[in-house]
């Protein structure tokens, strides 16, 4: 089984957009695409107003990669931010990121399964897309659970097992006929993902070839994951990597991806 240390490495080696970017790693540029990429992918063309509480507070951005979240967190107002990552190579960046768009915020080295912070400090943990990379989920939310004040929320995704991937067997033909066109995800050795025969290795290859841990979970896995600790508030779903396709695609069709066929399923919850 992969380890911790394994993670870390991965992600020190292969920082978010890293590899892929048409610009160096750390300019303007290279954050202000990132940015058009995560919104037209990750939303649609625009984020969904149930990733942010109406009540602000002390934030975690737990697991904050090259930091996307910060920035939009204060551009809504939020002045208490935190944001923590396994990887110091992806903190670098996420800092100067910070710092380019004027943001405040106070990065930490963490591993989300065993988090330095006290008891019931944070009023609301952000965890996007993380904890599917890590040795043991579970763990990992139930540490948020702990580091969360009670009647705090958290916003938490993982990869969804949605219509393509409980049905692989059935979409695989098209799947082979995209990559003959050229679909493909650059950089980290995911050349060939539409070839894949098997969903665990598709999920685990969506990040690098060398990616020692991706998960995905259906409905009732997630919320088997979620554990009795939190209330469920909303369930939503988003994200489709419309870059790996030949084509790019207009804007209403991003939206229609992104409604039908989401590879992220995220939840609001409330610690009880």
């Amino acid at each position: 089984m992969p380890t911790i240390d394994d993670v870390r490495n991965f992600w020190n080696a292969n920082p978010l957009w890293t590899g892929e970017a048409k610009f160096a790693p750390g300019t303007r540029e290279f954050y202000d695409e990132h940015t058009r990429l995560c919104i037209e992918e990750g939303w649609g063309g625009e984020i969904d107003p149930l990733v942010f509480p109406e009540k602000r507070g002390k934030l975690l951005d737990l697991g904050c990669g090259i930091g996307f979240w910060p920035p939009q967190f204060w551009a809504r107002g939020w002045r208490d931010i935190t944001a923590a990552d396994l990887s110091p190579q992806s903190l670098n960046l996420a800092r100067s990121r910070a710092e380019i768009y004027g943001v405040q915020a106070d990065f930490r080295e963490e591993n989300a399964e065993n988090l330095s912070f006290p008891d019931e400090t944070f009023d609301h943990v952000h965890c996007h897309g993380v904890v599917h990379h890590t040795t043991d989920p579970s763990k990992a939310v139930r540490e948020i659970h702990r580091v969360l004040k009670v009647g705090g929320t958290a916003m938490i995704s993982v990869y969804y097992k949605n219509l393509v991937l409980r049905n692989f067997g059935l979409f695989r033909p098209l799947a082979l006929a995209l990559g003959r066109t050229g679909a493909r995800l650059r950089g980290r050795g995911r050349e060939s993902i539409y070839s894949v025969p098997d969903v665990s290795e598709i999920v685990r290859l969506y990040d690098g070839a060398a990616n020692p841990i991706g998960y995905a979970y259906d409905r009732r896995e997630f919320f088997e994951l979620l554990g009795p600790g939190f209330r469920v508030d909303h369930v939503f779903f988003h994200f489709f990597p419309a870059r790996s396709l030949p084509v790019r695609l207009p804007r209403f069709a991003l939206k229609w991806l992104d409604r039908s066929l989401p590879f992220l399923i995220h939840a609001r919850v409330t610690k009880l």
